[in-house]
């Protein structure tokens, strides 16, 4: 098992945190190491199942350990100490690492690449011994693997809920998953694929945060409703109702997550398509969707990172599916198109600071539209 110890040197004026190492993980040294052992060897054992952590996104709760592939995933508690332990495991499959999101108090953000089969990642003792809230997201996409939560060592879990009961999901590819927005592990072209991927900061999590809402992200890269790239034969409709957002993957229970919203940001990979075509795959689509949540706002987008020429067919081909849907009388299935190009990240993605802006302008939309 290798060890991770996330430490945070607490000074007079804030908090300025020291970056250690070459592996991405973000390590934080106090002055003496030592008092990491004394906070800790007061921690308890906490039960995965206790009803006061919240699981949210396409978890599996069928084994002994809940464990979770989809994107921005995420799982949050209120505790009381200054201190917390996990323990996480890497499927790495096919040697893939996977990559988290640590957040402590809703400011304290620390994305840490896992780097073994087991990791222990312990939040830093020298935390208040007040109430805390922690969260832990999956930023990397469903098939660099799971990750699984083995244990959790804490003081106190607190009672009570953290999230809102707004909900909402976010359906599309590589863009949705974020991936290609974040260099500060490895910058594009030089390190795996995947390196880049920051799901909570892209702009479905983010644009969720500010509404004080959960969010899911039901998002492989590379996908497309009728034609997907790189090679694969899979469009979304094929993965829609999977756990694991893959093909053979086991069916995903809806009814434990209804959207008050949910966005289709897809057409990217499919390119220009037959206005038939991609036209009537887009209604069936909805038609699926309409089977799991029939009262879901419904809002279909144009892609982020298309150029003129995709975008301009694509606001052809969503304004036909969204009036055809209202004529059939589904009033709750609306568009938005992005009024700007966001590709300052890898292989033209958007970065994250594209994706800030891409939620600055979907903020402004579902506020609008749902009086949030």
């Amino acid at each position: 098992m290798r060890t991770k110890y996330l430490y945070i040197l607490g000074l007079v004026i804030g908090m300025h945190f020291l970056a250690l190492g070459q592996n991405g993980n973000s390590n934080f040294v106090l002055p003496a190491a030592s008092q990491n052992q004394n906070c800790e060897s007061d921690l308890a054992s906490v039960n995965l199942s206790n009803e006061n952590i919240e699981y949210i996104g396409r978890w599996d709760f069928s084994g002994q350990c809940p464990k979770v592939w989809a994107p921005g995933a995420y799982l949050r508690f209120r505790f009381k100490g200054n201190s917390c332990r996990f323990i996480i495991e890497d499927e790495n499959l096919w040697g893939n690492h996977n990559f988290i999101e640590l957040v402590i108090d809703n400011s304290i953000e620390n994305r840490i690449r896992l780097s073994g089969k087991l990791d222990t990642i312990s939040l830093p003792p020298n935390l208040d011994s007040g109430e805390h809230s922690v969260l832990i997201c999956k930023d990397t996409e469903a098939g660099i693997g799971y990750i699984k939560i083995k244990e959790i060592h804490c003081a106190s879990i607190m009672p009570g809920k953290l999230s809102s009961e707004r909900k909402i999901e976010c359906i599309g590819n590589s863009i949705t998953c974020g991936m290609g927005s974040d260099e500060s592990y490895k910058k594009c072209g030089t390190s795996e694929w995947y390196d880049q991927h920051n799901a909570y900061m892209a702009y479905g999590p983010r644009t969720a945060r500010r509404l004080n809402a959960q969010w899911h992200l039901t998002s492989v890269s590379g996908i497309g409703l009728v034609h997907s790239c790189c090679g694969s034969s899979t469009e979304m409709p094929e993965v829609f109702h999977r756990t694991s957002l893959g093909i053979d993957g086991k069916n995903w229970d809806f009814d434990k997550y209804i959207p008050d919203v949910l966005t289709i940001c897809l057409g990217q990979n499919d390119g220009i398509q037959d206005s038939t075509l991609f036209c009537n795959a887009y209604l069936n689509f909805i038609k699926l969707i309409r089977t799991y949540y029939p009262e879901t706002q419904i809002v279909c987008l144009t892609s982020p990172m298309g150029d003129k020429i995709l975008n301009d067919v694509l606001k052809k081909y969503i304004n036909s599916v969204v009036e055809r849907r209202k004529s059939e009388g589904d009033n709750k299935v609306s568009k938005y198109f992005f009024k700007n190009r966001y590709i300052r990240g890898c292989d033209t993605h958007p970065n994250i600071d594209d994706h800030a802006l891409i939620a600055d302008e979907l903020e402004i939309e579902l506020r609008k539209l749902m009086c949030w």
